[in-house]
Parts: structure tokens; sequence; C-alpha cells
């Protein structure tokens, strides 16, 4: 790390008191005029770093900026991730596997404050300002074979609800297979990608990205997404970006490293909202309404038929007909 990023972490760790420049100077191995470069430096990037004369530097109370030092505050003693921090990315699944084709070790973690380029489902976007939402990506090197790649997409949704419950304090329903809604709106969404050995099936690494629409965007959400995106908390609801990172991280870590017990086959089930409902899915280049009825142990959506013949679905082709409450 540069000054700038270890005079950071030290405020970051430090974030209920003031730490001398001298005190920051000694730990870091620098002059103090080096450390009060690095303090502008990170006033400039928009850190808010309030100074007291006799006591040194804090890191405002109020700061809600990403770093790897502010989320690793929240984070076990110990844990896997080596975290890093980007101001602006096209996308942090394209970063992770750029990283991933580099040989980067499972664990690696991509923060973005903002992409130009998020993508869902293929063919569709995930707009994510800078500022507003949580917007990450990790490297896995899974031990299960490419055909059940589903199953970290759905752990993720899984996490990521509880972390959004253990964050709002509210519920959070999963749209199947890899949406997150809150009040009747879509406030995250999962993108799980991977390269795969054709010889034996496996994944040679794999890339599960997920990102959170935290606060409403200062523009508002596009038109296109105006009806249908929702955030978890309000405009002027306090610093919570890093603290629900690193609940997403620890709350997948824990299903992943056990991906192949499905321990969370009941928890998804339950947070679905589709099954037992009105959907409408697309088969054959045509708009079919059918019934969710069940959910298979591999996460296939049993739909029911007008003509009572039932389906299993391994992909998200099925949308709600009416939307969840």
């Amino acid at each position: 790390m540069n000054t700038k990023e270890q005079v950071l972490c030290l405020l970051e760790r430090n974030r209920d008191r003031h730490v001398s420049g001298e005190r920051l100077a000694e730990a870091i191995g620098v002059s103090r005029n080096a450390v009060w470069k690095a303090v502008r430096a990170l006033r400039a990037e928009g850190y808010a770093i309030d100074a007291a004369t006799n006591r040194g530097y804090r890191l405002s109370q109020d700061n809600d900026l990403l770093s790897p030092a502010s989320i690793e505050r929240f984070l076990s003693e110990g844990h896997p991730f080596a975290i890093t921090v980007r101001k602006r990315v096209d996308s942090t699944n394209a970063e992770a596997r750029r990283r991933a084709l580099e040989g980067a070790p499972e664990g690696t973690v991509i923060v973005a404050e903002e992409q130009w380029a998020g993508r869902g489902r293929p063919g569709k976007r995930f707009f994510s300002p800078a500022g507003s939402g949580v917007y990450l990506s990790v490297v896995l090197k899974p031990r299960i074979s490419a055909d059940q790649g589903q199953l970290i997409t759905c752990a993720a949704a899984v996490a990521g609800a509880r972390a959004i419950e253990r964050m709002t304090g509210q519920d959070a329903l999963i749209k199947w297979v890899n949406d997150i809604y809150m009040d009747g709106r879509k406030v995250a969404g999962i993108l799980t990608e991977g390269v795969v050995d054709m010889e034996s099936g496996r994944f040679e690494h794999a890339v599960m990205g997920i990102g959170v629409n935290v606060r409403p965007p200062h523009t508002g959400f596009p038109s296109e997404l105006a009806e249908v995106a929702g955030t978890i908390a309000d405009e002027g609801d306090g610093t919570m970006r890093s603290e629900l990172a690193a609940a997403v991280l620890e709350e997948f870590w824990k299903l992943y490293t056990r991906l192949g017990e499905r321990s969370f086959h009941e928890e998804y089930r339950r947070r679905c909202f589709l099954i037992g409902q009105p959907v409408v899915i697309a088969r054959d280049g045509s708009r079919i309404r059918a019934r969710a009825v069940d959910l298979t142990r591999d996460f296939k959506l049993v739909v029911e038929l007008p003509d009572k013949t039932r389906l299993e679905l391994p992909h998200g082709e099925a949308s709600a007909a009416v939307r969840p409450v």
C-alpha cells in the first residue's frame, strides 16, 4: 500500500477517535508532511476527514466512501478476502474475470463505486451510479461441475437477502433465480460467470457478482427502471455501504464453502415469492401463463401449464404475473 492507502487504513481502524499526524507518520514510517499530503489527497477524492489542533485527524462518521479498510473493519479476523476498491470500472465481473485469468487467487474481491457497463442477465444492464450502491464480484474456484453452477447464484441470493435483512430489519425476498426484492421492488441482482474445462466439465474459475441498490440515485432511476427498481434505504439513511459489503461477503462465504450440501435450499425456497403464484414464462418465442408450484433440489423452478403439464425450468425464464408485496 502507498502512503495514502495506509493513512486511510489507519483512520478507518480508529474511526471513533482522532489520530495525531505524528502517530500516523511513525506507524507508516514517513514524515508528517507526507501524512499531510496524503490527507489532502484523500479529501480531494471525497473523503471527509476532520482535523483538530493538538488532536490530529479523524475520518468523519458520515463518510460512506468505500475502501478496503472500510469494508475489512466489519469482517471477522482471518477472513479469506483480498479486497480492491475501484472508483469506476466497466463492471466488477469483467474486472474480476481479468484478474482470474491473470491467476488471482480465490477470494479476490473487486468492489466499485460506479460501473459504466454493469450487466445482469443477457441483454440486460444493471444501473450502477456512483455513491448509491454496493457493486462487488468475487473470484471463485468452485469444486463443483459446471452444470451445478446455479448453486453459486442461489447461495449468493440467500446471502444477499440475509445481509439486507441484517442491515434494514425488513424482509428480503428472492425472484427466481437471481434477483432480490424488498417492498415489491427489485433492490439487488446477481450474475455468475465462469470458465469451464471442456474435458473435465468442471470450473477453472468462476466469478460471482452482486449489485445492491442502497440509496436512490441523485438523478433518479432511468424511466425503464423507475417502476421496478427500489433501494434498501432512503436518501438520508446514514452510512451502511461498507458494512453491507462485508455482510454480503461473510454470508456468501459461509454458504459457498459448503456449497455441495445445499443447506440453503429450504431458505431459498421460503424466500422465493414466485412459488404458488401465477407466472409468465418464455417458451419457443411465445409467452405462456403458468403457475409456479415448486423448486427442485437443483433449484429448477417447477411450473404447471394450463393443461396441467409440468415443466422444470433450469434458467430464469419466468416472471411474476403480479408484483410481490
